[in-house]
């Protein structure tokens, strides 16, 4: 007797998302982010600038050193801000990944880039090999600096450090590190601008000049300073919020410091002007929104999935981020490839050890090859089977299992669910941002139905709104290349606004992605001569 086989469909139930589920979701994760903010000791992280520090009235100008440490690479440039008289036409010299520049927007400049993968042995070093490491890069790149602009007439450089973790800061030249996460082994409370400082010191040549660390901010900090830094001319678009959906998931937004918890203001933020005491200052708050503390709409919207609980379970550290783990680069393909098991064994009945090699290992497959998986995705080759032979080819001998295109579409299909919950949640928890920064209003919880009346949503709108446009300005191979992420995320955003708010969108501004590549190198660059420029004008005032 033949043992009946649970559908493809029946199996990827659980991972189903639509409109009414991540609507939901975005309300509830408003209500608990709002919580988070005012009460969590590890989220909602402010970073010591204001609001109005992303939208100067005058532009900075001058050549800055900047270095993005992200979760997979490390970059190294030179960050030159034009200023606010010098629009020129962008174009790109050489590959940025490599000694070329590139010339982003029409008043920031990227020389001398260089770009270096961290590695697993690096990763799992103690904190001061790491950081030496990190140190002799840094030497690399000012090395080429001199030699092509000759000695430095400063004493020291300005640094700008966009780092891609959690960290604790009460000034922004200052930064103590929290777990990292990521594949990390490096413990926290320790002093990252020491560690760099340090790091470099040891490396450098005595020819080369000394560094000095003006700004430090998390990535996606980095990212809004960027994107914000683009679209300051434009009052019909506002630059509200940083994404990143890469190796990791995050993002920054600025909060009023009165829904903070006291212990999060820092003791020193940095403004262009007298407004620090100012009581509705906004601040610049780095959410780190997949740690723990927004698990539990996951759990109650049954978001979470025995996949998910098994992926948790089998990580470097269980229970620490179970949003990334559903919505980022670093485990989407061990979720796929544990989902693709699953099926197979377990319905199709193919036994374990007739499946091919990296099947069968923890973390055998990349998120690269599913988010690639389609004939509308590859460059190279449009056959699903062949592009699935090519990365699991079938074991050797005459009963050995062979792939089909049934089972290979099998595979493209559950890409795809995995795909399209990510885009969902990701939608979902930046509409709940903007609610918590109350850029838009969302009706109250606990349902969706209970603020509507013919069709209609019971909020308090503005005739016509100032902003026609909330940009989130978004970075990140995940989101950019799995699939149809970026395209799936922006019709979530659309569909949830849409049922919040009704169909006419006269009275209510688009959530629009964005894209902002770079961010997290140019917006380190874009802080130090930032920063540089308020604290020269500050001094200036001070000896008039």
């Amino acid at each position: 007797m033949s043992i009946a086989r649970q559908s493809l469909d029946e199996f990827l139930a659980p991972l189903a998302v639509d409109v009414s589920k991540v609507h939901s979701l975005a309300k509830s994760l408003c209500h608990t982010f709002t919580q988070l903010a005012r009460e969590s000791q590890n989220q909602f992280l402010s970073t010591p600038i204001s609001d109005t520090v992303l939208r100067p009235e005058n532009d900075g100008e001058g050549r800055y050193l900047a270095i993005d440490i992200g979760g997979t690479n490390l970059r190294v440039g030179f960050i030159e801000l034009l200023g606010s008289n010098n629009e020129v036409q962008a174009e790109v010299k050489g590959n940025s990944n490599g000694n070329g520049d590139y010339q982003y927007g029409s008043r920031v400049k990227i020389y001398l880039e260089k770009a270096w993968p961290i590695g697993e042995q690096l990763k799992n070093n103690k904190a001061e090999d790491l950081f030496q490491w990190i140190g002799k890069c840094i030497a690399d790149v000012v090395q080429d600096g001199t030699q092509e602009w000759g000695p430095e007439k400063r004493e020291a450089l300005p640094l700008g450090v966009t780092f891609s973790f959690p960290m604790i800061q009460h000034t922004l030249s200052e930064a103590t590190l929290m777990s990292m996460g990521k594949g990390f082994a490096i413990t926290s409370n320790l002093d990252l601008g020491k560690l760099l400082l340090e790091g470099y010191e040891s490396t450098r040549d005595p020819s080369l000049p000394p560094i000095k660390i003006t700004a430090i901010v998390n990535d996606s900090v980095a990212t809004l300073v960027s994107f914000a830094y683009q679209l300051r001319s434009d009052p019909k678009r506002k630059a509200a919020m940083g994404l990143i959906v890469g190796t990791g998931c995050n993002a920054t937004i600025p909060l009023a410091i009165s829904k903070l918890h006291p212990s999060k203001r820092p003791a020193q933020i940095k403004v262009p002007d007298d407004s620090e005491d100012c009581p509705n200052l906004k601040i610049t708050v780095n959410t780190e929104w997949t740690i723990n503390g927004a698990a539990p709409p996951l759990h109650e919207l049954k978001f979470v999935t025995p996949w998910d609980t098994t992926l948790d379970a089998e990580g470097e550290a269980p229970g620490f981020q179970p949003f990334e783990y559903m919505t980022s680069g670093r485990y989407l393909g061990e979720l796929g490839r544990l989902m693709v098991l699953d099926y197979f064994v377990n319905q199709l009945q193919v036994p374990l050890t007739s499946l091919p090699t990296k099947l069968r290992q923890r973390h055998g497959l990349t998120t690269t090859f599913f988010g690639n998986l389609g004939p509308h995705l590859s460059y190279r080759e449009p056959s699903i089977l062949k592009q699935i032979e090519t990365e699991l080819p079938p074991a050797n001998g005459p009963d050995a299992w062979h792939w089909t295109y049934e089972t290979a579409d099998m595979v493209f299909k559950i890409s795809k669910a995995i795909q399209k919950r990510a885009a969902g949640m990701t939608a979902a928890a930046v509409i709940a941002l903007l609610g918590c920064a109350d850029e838009i209003q969302l009706s109250a919880l606990p349902s969706p139905s209970t603020s509507f009346a013919n069709g209609q949503s019971f909020h308090t709108l503005i005739e016509e709104p100032a902003v026609e446009e909330l940009m989130v300005g978004y970075t990140g191979g995940c989101i950019m290349h799995f699939q149809d992420y970026l395209q799936d995320c922006q019709q979530f955003l659309d569909d949830i606004m849409n049922a919040e708010f009704g169909a006419s969108k006269t009275k209510v501004p688009r959530v629009l992605l964005t894209p902002c590549h770079d961010g997290g190198i140019i917006g380190a660059g874009i802080l130090a001569g930032t920063v540089m420029t308020i604290d020269a004008r500050r001094d200036e005032g001070y000896t008039k």
